[in-house]
């Protein structure tokens, strides 16, 4: 781990899941490798290219969910779970250019925010997307500071809003504490096995396998959609890679999901590497529609504000 303040990790934390969703969404769906055919040479510019209907830089849901999960955390002085789910209800009902189908169909249930999820997932029993890990760097940085226990419990509930399986629960606690591991400084990879020992039992041998140093997600059981080969595929990234470019790199060139992918892989990477890691041609490029809340789009250096603001008040 390198020398930067946890200030710059926070914001790296916040802006590079922002890039990462970004700079993946264009590539979703498409094959393996597509990225890097495309951009062949590190550094060299253009990789925000838009596509796909989102516009060059144009952040999707992950990163308008996660931009509605941390102003509430804000403006209501921690978590106030029954507001999140108001503003991810507003924000449905202003028909954004995507949304997950397990999630719109939770927010647009009219059931109400405690019960949602739960109902969703008794009748569907599809409860296990990604769609809760993919907002979740804004309140992995809020709650770092509360220690594992709570920042664990944070992830869990949050969760819980929009996804009714554990399993999707239990992903965002362990990202939500190996960001914290890395917010302090430390190597969130060798922090692994730790974190394995507080998930729930029913889900802790699938996590173990793609959490390991040996899986690749060659080996998924199932697309990149679902949680467990999200978040594996995210740590993956980072643990065959030396910088926050490199790792988002690879990210996206698995193909599939890969602006999730790469959101959740660009929260740790920048956790890991800083703020200043995270390249300008990149971030500079960046923006964040917010559908329902009076055409407001946030910028990287509205989202790092974003994540000091986070950081300084949370715990």
């Amino acid at each position: 781990m390198d020398g930067c303040s946890r200030a710059e990790r926070a914001v790296g934390a916040v802006v590079g899941s922002a890039v990462g969703d970004a700079l993946g969404a264009p590539f979703e769906f498409g094959p393996e490798g597509a990225f890097s055919a495309r951009f062949p040479v590190p550094g060299d510019g253009g990789e925000m290219c838009g596509g796909g209907g989102w516009d060059p830089g144009e952040a999707t849901d992950d990163t308008q969910m996660a931009v509605l999960v941390a102003e509430s955390l804000l403006e209501c002085d921690g978590l106030r779970l029954p507001d999140v789910f108001g503003r991810f209800r507003r924000w449905a009902a202003a028909d954004p250019k995507d949304i997950g189908l397990q999630t719109e169909a939770v927010l647009s249930s009219g059931d109400p925010w405690d019960l949602a999820a739960a109902l969703h997932f008794q009748t569907s029993q599809r409860g296990a997307g990604n769609g809760a890990l993919m907002r979740a760097a804004p309140p992995a940085v809020h709650f770092s500071r509360a220690g594992r226990d709570a920042t664990m419990d944070a992830a869990r509930r949050i969760s819980a809003l929009t996804h009714g399986d554990r399993a999707a629960w239990e992903g965002t606690a362990v990202f939500h504490e190996l960001m914290r591991v890395a917010l302090e400084g430390r190597d969130p990879l060798g922090a692994v096995e730790e974190t394995l020992g507080c998930v729930h039992p029913d889900h802790r041998e699938r996590y173990a396998v793609v959490l390991s140093p040996d899986w690749h997600p060659d080996l998924a059981t199932e697309f990149n959609g679902a949680v467990w080969p999200c978040l594996g595929s995210a740590l993956w990234a980072v643990r065959t890679t030396s910088s926050y470019e490199d790792a988002l790199r690879a990210a996206i060139d698995l193909g599939g999901d890969t602006d999730t992918v790469a959101a959740v892989t660009g929260g740790l990477a920048g956790a890991v590497y800083g703020s200043a890691a995270i390249p300008e041609h990149w971030s500079a490029a960046l923006h964040v529609p917010l559908p329902g809340f009076g055409g407001r789009v946030l910028r990287a250096a509205e989202l790092g504000e974003l994540a000091r603001r986070l950081d300084r008040r949370g715990g």
